[in-house]
């Protein structure tokens, strides 16, 4: 399924490493500062975004995303 998410991503060298879906932008923000806070290596970055994204189902019920539709 496909879905219109707010996303804190985790960039390592450049590369996406880790998307978690947030609940607001306000949430991913504050995620976003304390990821900052506890991380000290200067090729780890963390950034917000509002995109599409192919969405999958776990087992909990919950939802995660499978692969991010950049435009």
């Amino acid at each position: 399924m496909t879905e219109l998410v707010i996303a804190l991503l985790m960039i390592v060298n450049g590369e996406i490493s880790e998307a978690r879906i947030q609940t607001s932008m306000s949430e991913c923000l504050k995620g976003k500062r304390v990821a900052m806070r506890g991380n000290n290596s200067k090729s780890v970055d963390y950034q917000c975004i509002k995109s599409m994204a192919e969405l999958e189902s776990n087992i909990d019920g919950s939802k995660s995303i499978k692969k991010l539709i950049l435009e």
